[in-house]
This record gives structure tokens, sequence and C-alpha cells, in this order.
């Protein structure tokens, strides 16, 4: 015979414990499914070098987030903008990254803001299907 301190696992406390247990932990499973998904994004590398940018590709599949190695293969400095982001003047045989958020599909220009390089050839067009 049980004594009567004793407890069994089947009352309603026990129960509401448990459905509280795994609520919590559906919580933080989808939670941190949906950091993971924020935080994942594209790289794409770019070579800059007179007068032209040579991207590993020129799309993406989807809006979010892309991570830009910019590399200064040329002489002469030169820099990245796309979507109102822009890297620093990169010195020859330099490089440095930009990461660009796209919220949605679309067309976007990316160009070299050096005077005079992008009318002679530092433009293009990235994708975002």
């Amino acid at each position: 015979m049980m004594s009567s301190t004793h407890k069994t696992r089947t009352g309603p406390r026990f129960k509401l414990t448990i459905r509280l247990s795994l609520a919590l932990a559906l919580v933080a499973i989808s939670t941190f499914g949906l950091v993971r998904l924020a935080s994942a994004r594209t790289d794409r590398k770019v070579i800059a070098k007179e007068l032209s940018f040579k991207l590993s590709s020129k799309s993406v599949a989807k809006a979010g987030t892309v991570s830009f190695k910019i590399k200064n293969a040329g002489h002469i400095l030169h820099d990245f903008k796309i979507n109102g982001e822009k890297t620093h003047l990169i010195k020859p045989g330099k490089a440095a990254s930009l990461v660009v958020t796209f919220k949605k599909k679309g067309h976007y220009r990316y160009i070299c803001t050096v005077p005079g390089h992008a009318a002679a050839g530092m433009r293009g067009v990235f994708t975002v299907r």
C-alpha cells in the first residue's frame, strides 16, 4: 500500500507542468530556427580592377542578406556601392567586406563611386529573384 505522502505523476498539476515544458521547448526550437533563418546569408566575391567588376554571381535566389567580399586586384583605389551601402576606398591588393540586406526582389545597380570609374565600366546590375 502507498503512503498518503507519496504523489503520483498523473495528477493535474503534473500534466500542466509537462504541457508548459513542451510549450517552452517548442518556443525555444522555433526561436532558434527563426534566428538561424534570419542570420543565413549568401556570400558573393567581387574582383575590382581597372574599370571593371567581376562578381562570382550577379544574382541571388531570394531576398535576404548578402555578404560581398571585394578584392581590389587593380593598381588604383576602388570602392563598391550597392543598395545604398558602400565600402571605404580599397587600396590595390587589399580587400573589404560589405554586408547588404535586400528586402525585396528586384534589380540593384552597383558602381564604383570614384569619379569617372562607373562611366568607364565599373558598374552593373545585381538581381534578387
